[in-house]
């Protein structure tokens, strides 16, 4: 009984931890950048977009094209960048657990 009932704590524990680290993840600002710095991205810890910032050089008729390849550039670093930094803390909170071999919670 007395192993069911550490699991039981352990598994309490790991609700509390997922639930922390998503009110943390909640929080981030992520920041995806192209153009050498010159379109900027920034989204909230649940992939949101919430803000664009495109570099006044760039705005021309003829240029155009490159800004929304910029734009999508900058976007999908600043999703990689969240992505990294979400496995990053699941893997933290994982390592207090006693896992199996090879079992992953992500």
């Amino acid at each position: 009984m007395k192993g069911f009932m550490d699991m039981m704590s352990q598994a309490k524990d790991l609700q509390a931890k997922m639930s922390k680290m998503q009110d943390e993840l909640a929080e981030l600002e992520i920041v995806g950048v192209a153009g050498a710095g010159l379109v900027r991205v920034t989204l909230d810890g649940k992939g949101n977009l919430k803000g664009l910032k495109i570099d006044e050089s760039l705005i021309k008729p003829d240029d155009v094209e490159i800004m929304e390849d910029l734009i999508l550039a900058a976007h999908t670093d600043a999703r990689a960048k969240l992505e990294q930094a979400s496995a990053e803390k699941m893997q933290s909170m994982a390592g207090d657990l006693p896992l199996p071999p090879g079992m992953k919670l992500f």
